[in-house]
Formats: structure tokens, sequence, C-alpha cells
């Protein structure tokens, strides 16, 4: 799902001649389009891996995913402490995410058999009713994000006369080993950087 999102935001935000791959959610009736681009695809893959990593480790935590554009520039007045170059976050996406475990199926053993305990009928109707729902958000942002960045334009920096595919440049942060390092990740480089003139 996390997947869907980034990949529509990279998508929109890439410019000249880009090959669109439709990618069909397993869980969803729902298409994406992807930039048709391997090192990109992998780039995103390895981001959401690290995710799903660190949702196994703080099961039932909400989380953030930031996906922050940025201009490099160099910095004039370089000193000793810092870089020669400085990024210039022109578009933050912050996406927050809430990732509940699903309840597992009991079952018990005995000697002879294995008897599968179903918690019943409302649960499974729960778990459609819920499917039902985030589908229904996962529409509502993905039309949000297309919408968004059509609209929204004017603090797109000038494209760089290059010939093919162009992405500007990108991060993609996740929440680390600890909350607080998160924070404090995007705390610094708000520090560093000044306010970002698009938040989204």
């Amino acid at each position: 799902m996390s997947a869907g999102i980034l990949h529509t935001i990279v998508f929109n935000r890439a410019l000249g001649l880009v090959r669109p791959k439709d990618v069909d959610l397993e869980l969803f009736e729902i298409t994406y389009v992807q930039c048709g681009d391997l090192d990109l695809e992998k780039k995103i893959d390895e981001k959401i891996e690290q995710f799903i990593s660190w949702v196994e480790k703080h099961p039932n935590k909400k989380s953030q995913v930031c996906l922050s554009f940025f201009e490099v520039k160099k910095n004039k007045q370089a000193s000793w402490f810092t870089n020669k170059t400085e990024r210039l976050y022109w578009e933050q996406w912050y996406i927050n995410l809430n990732v509940a475990q699903t309840p597992k199926v009991h079952s018990t053993k005995s000697h002879h058999s294995k008897i599968v305990v179903d918690p019943g009928e409302s649960a499974s109707e729960e778990r459609i009713a819920r499917r039902a729902a985030l589908e229904s958000t996962l529409h509502e942002v993905l039309f949000q994000i297309v919408k968004f960045v059509n609209e929204k334009k004017d603090h797109v920096p000038p494209i760089p006369n290059l010939e093919g595919v162009v992405y500007f440049p990108h991060e993609i942060t996740i929440p680390s080993s600890s909350d607080s390092a998160f924070g404090m990740d995007i705390f610094k480089r708000m520090l560093q950087t000044g306010h970002p003139t698009m938040l989204s």
C-alpha cells in the first residue's frame, strides 16, 4: 500500500519521457503507475522493506514516512563544519501510517489432531469492512495526490536540460530503531535547511 502512494507521488513528479508501468495491488482492486525505472523501483522497494522491518519490531505503533524532493546547491559560505553542497527542500510528503496487527487464528493441539478455532463470522465481516474502508481511503489518497501535483506547480524548480526521464533528487525517510531518532532527523533537517516552502 505504501508502495502505491510513494510510486504515485514520484511518477507525478517525474519529467521527460516516462514509460509508465501499471501495477495492481494484491489486496485491493486498485492499480497505480510506476515510472518503469528499475533503479527507482529498487530504491523505493528497499525503503519499504526497511519500513516493514521497523513495523515488525514496533507493532501497533503509528508511524510516518517522509518523501522529500530537493535541489542541490553549492554552499558559497561552506566552512569547516558545513557541507560544500546543501539541500534545498522544495516539497515534502508526510505519509502517516497506522499499522495494526490482525488478530491471529487460535489453534489448540491434542495428541491426535490440531483443531483450529475460528473467531467467528463477525470477525470475518469485520475484516471485510476494514478492508473496504482501507481500499476507499487509499483510492481517495491516490486521487488527492494526483489533484495536488496538478494544481501545485509554482514551487517546482526549473527543469534541467537533460534527455530522457528526469527525476528530481529525492529521499525517503522512515522511522529508525528509535522513534526519537526519526523525529530528531526531521528536526535537524529543518534546522539545516529552514522550513520547506511546501509541506504536504
